[in-house]
């Protein structure tokens, strides 16, 4: 089942396969993503849902509201909202769905291994302070491919060879993460605890078990 996380100043909303595809980058299910949004709109009664096109990068934008379920035109890698009932979202099938949120502001980032080297999690935390978000800083973790499946090159661990992550050829990119939020000023980390490989029955897509075409999820956050 989907699961929510309560935020002193936010809700976070980690969705699965039972809340449908919300982001196939691949395949004909165009007509099935967009009920899936629509539903998601109206199951948890916030007036929008903003996504942008995600490049695997750091960049962080700022989104103001709307109405539905609204993907781009912007490229970027992490949304942040001042705006109450107005939820950001990022769609994944193995990298971490991570809300990072404080009294005024909340944000949303999209975190895989070249996200996490870029430093996409700093930078969520940097806008969240330059949008005026003053006090202690709370985190999400929601489901991705965790230490006990997720497996890297020498190349992909070097980046992380600060971080106490490795695990023979296994990569905890959530450990990886929960350090960065702490030399960020983040102190306060709820971690899902869910690995989107090894998950059962097939709870979540997959990007690397089930291949390109596979579905997202949706990690959605938004302020009460």
């Amino acid at each position: 089942m989907s699961a929510t996380i309560e935020l002193t100043h936010a809700t976070v909303l980690f969705t699965d396969r039972g809340e449908g595809d919300v982001g196939r980058t691949a395949g004909p299910a165009h007509a099935e993503i967009l009920a899936s949004r629509a539903a998601i709109v109206e199951r948890y009664h916030v007036s929008s849902v903003n996504a942008a096109h995600q490049v695997h990068e750091a960049s962080v934008i700022t989104v103001a509201g709307g109405s539905g379920y609204r993907v781009g035109p912007a490229k970027a890698d992490g949304l942040l909202t001042t705006s109450r009932n107005t939820a950001i979202a990022v769609h994944v099938a193995d990298c971490l769905p991570i809300a990072i949120a404080g009294e005024g502001g909340v944000a949303i980032v999209h975190a895989g291994w070249r996200g996490l080297a870029a430093g996409v999690l700093a930078h969520g935390v940097a806008a969240l302070r330059e949008a005026g978000v003053a006090g202690g800083l709370e985190a999400a973790i929601g489901p991705g491919a965790r230490g006990c499946c997720y497996e890297a090159g020498a190349e992909v661990h070097a980046l992380f060879s600060g971080y106490a992550a490795s695990h023979a050829q296994h990569l905890d990119l959530a450990a990886v993460a929960a350090a960065q939020l702490l030399d960020a000023g983040v102190h306060v980390i709820s971690d899902l605890g869910a690995c989107t490989l090894c998950a059962p029955a097939g709870l979540y897509f997959s990007h690397r078990r089930d291949g390109a075409d596979t579905g997202r999820q949706a990690g959605i956050a938004w302020l009460r």
